[in-house]
């Protein structure tokens, strides 16, 4: 396979038209999102009076960490924004405003930091906790939606015209929905620069950018400096950093980095390498265990510390490979792709499959209060609730995945994908490793199977629908109720998506004949991230809660654990663990009562 540089015709014909919109509902906006020193001085307030602007500068007073991407420090003094954690000097009060996005940072005229990176840490834990429209773009714009389909095409998943949707994000964010994505761009092309060996060409497309110049005029405004000097310069602190051995700075509060390691292999054809932060603590090993229980033949293959599979981007069929960052909460992504204008959606969707911007720190507070929890939480700080990759595929996996083990759905759902879904021949072994010089011959393939048949792609919705019923096994009522589900999502009828609003998407399920309110809860807190979900008709979550000493009765269990809110979601995933716990001390490892 191939890789080739892909333009965005959509973002570029609309560029004007959307600009316009733009411009006129920035002019109208008043308060922007943001917590702003001067204006409260034009009032003779004193910005410290204000509750949310005092939490945030004392944050930002003690260079903590754990606030960076929640918000961004621009210091009009120098005129450039940080990160909270910054190490440079505090400025004063009344030199400082506080934007929740870097893109209303950059339209104040504010430059990134040379010395602190401001975008170069997790995302902000509120897009995937918010379900209002500013959250449901931005989930949006992060997947790439701008730049395949212009901001009309994102105004109209979302159900509202582009001047309604400019005006929300200008006032909530201090942006439009343009400046919110050309922030994004310049963010994913520093990470290419800083953590690969990309030609600049190949990442000016790989970041969405409509052609070389806008790449270089967008990455000199922001940060300063050209492409190459970017590059160059996080190489020589990467030296730097492996020469002096950090410069004896205190490193334990810093906030991860993408790999910045001028030594790394040059990327292959085709091939697509960085590293995607996670907010700390991060509890990985969960997430690689909960994926490899599930784990289907031909399309994935998982281990306790790593995962690959074949997914379908927006521009063809892509091989991942996924691990933990040894260095680093995080994760390391090798991409090898038919499209680098498909890296943005991948990386949006890694990071939602891996929950890495999750506030883990106050999730674990809230639960570890309660007595129940404080040991599970003690051993896995920083438990993720997994996202999805497909969203499609995550509902015939609940669909298939009802009232039947882990065992059996996962082997019904083999076979489905080796009957339905499209073989792909992806270049290089499957497993195949950065610098792994044996032969493709004595490359482990499919779980030890080196002549393994060619990848599998999950099968499409349209798939499903058009012969589902025949290679379908089970219950005729619940065969019935799969097929139909996939032709209302081949057709449109039913759109299950980040974006959706997550009491209009439960509704929606609830509406088809044959879902219940399990299946349209699981799918409401995988899909949309809903954080406060607690499935109390799931039998393994009864039995991990009476595991942990809590009450296994539905409705009990429901009343005690409303003390949960807003983390339920979370919640569930501890007594998952428990049950699971439960079934291997019970000798029983395949997990049966493990839920979907």
């Amino acid at each position: 396979m191939t890789v080739t540089a892909s333009r965005h015709p959509a973002a570029s014909a609309d560029r004007s038209a959307d600009r316009s919109a733009e411009r006129t509902a920035e002019r109208t906006a008043a308060g922007s999102g943001t917590r702003t020193a001067a204006r409260s001085a034009a009032r003779g307030i004193d910005p410290l009076a204000d509750p949310v602007f005092a939490e945030r500068y004392r944050a930002m007073q003690a260079r903590d960490a754990r606030f960076d991407g929640q918000f961004i420090t621009g210091v009009h003094s120098t005129g450039i924004y940080c990160r909270p954690s910054c190490p440079a000097g505090a400025p004063k009060p009344s030199n400082v405003s506080f934007y929740r996005t870097a893109a209303a940072a950059h339209e104040a005229g504010l430059r990134a930091c040379k010395r602190c990176l401001p975008d170069a840490v997790p995302g902000s834990p509120e897009w995937d906790l918010g379900d209002d429209l500013a959250a449901r773009a931005m989930r949006l714009i992060a997947d790439g939606v701008v730049e395949r389909e212009g901001v009309p095409g994102l105004a109209a998943r979302l159900g509202y015209t582009t001047r309604h949707l400019t005006r929300v994000l200008t006032t909530e964010l201090g942006a439009g929905p343009l400046a919110l994505a050309r922030a994004h761009r310049a963010q994913t092309a520093r990470a290419l620069l800083t953590s690969t060996s990309l030609p600049v060409a190949d990442i000016a497309f790989a970041s969405g950018f409509g052609s070389v110049r806008q790449f270089n005029d967008t990455v000199r405004a922001v940060y300063e400096r050209s492409p190459l000097e970017l590059r160059a310069s996080a190489r020589a602190g990467a030296g730097s950093r492996r020469a002096g051995g950090g410069g004896g700075r205190d490193v334990r509060r810093k906030a991860p980095l993408e790999r910045t390691d001028a030594t790394a292999p040059p990327t292959d054809a085709g091939v697509v390498r960085l590293r995607l932060p996670a907010r700390p603590p991060f509890d990985a090993p969960g997430v690689f265990a909960w994926l490899a229980a599930r784990a289907l033949d031909g399309v994935e293959v998982a281990a306790p510390d790593s995962y690959e599979r074949t997914l379908a981007l927006p521009g063809g069929p892509a091989l991942v490979h996924l691990e933990p960052s040894a260095d680093a909460p995080g994760i390391d992504v090798d991409a090898r792709l038919a499209t680098l204008a498909d890296l943005p959606p991948l990386v949006a969707r890694v990071r939602r499959l891996f929950d890495l911007d999750a506030d883990a720190v106050a999730i674990d507070e809230a639960l570890g209060a309660d007595p129940a929890f404080a040991a599970s939480v003690a051993r896995a700080p920083g438990m993720r609730l997994p996202g999805c990759l497909d969203p499609h595929e995550l509902v015939f996996r609940a669909l298939i995945g009802q009232q039947v083990s882990v065992a059996a759905a996962r082997t019904a759902l083999a076979r489905l994908a080796s009957d339905l879904g499209e073989r792909v021949h992806l270049d290089g072994p499957p497993s195949a490793r950065p610098g792994d010089e044996r032969a493709p011959e004595e490359v482990p393939t499919r779980r030890g199977d080196a002549h393994s048949p060619p990848w599998v792609l999950f099968p499409t919705a349209a798939e499903i629908a058009e012969r589902g019923g025949e290679v379908l096994r089970g219950p005729a009522a619940r065969i019935r109720t799969i097929v139909d589900v996939a032709a209302r999502l081949a057709s449109g009828e039913l759109v299950v998506a980040p974006e959706r609003e997550r009491h209009d998407l439960q509704a929606e399920l609830l509406a088809v004949p044959g879902i219940g309110p399990w299946t349209a809860g699981y799918l409401a807190m995988r899909v949309t991230r809903a954080p406060d979900v607690l499935l109390v008709s799931d039998l393994a979550l009864r039995n991990g809660a009476a595991r942990l000493g809590l009450p296994s009765e539905p409705r009990e269990l429901e009343r005690h654990g409303a003390r949960w809110a807003p983390w339920r979601s979370y919640a569930s995933m501890h007594l998952w663990r428990a049950a699971a716990s439960a079934d291997r001390h019970a000798g029983d490892p395949a997990g049966r009562a493990l839920s979907r």
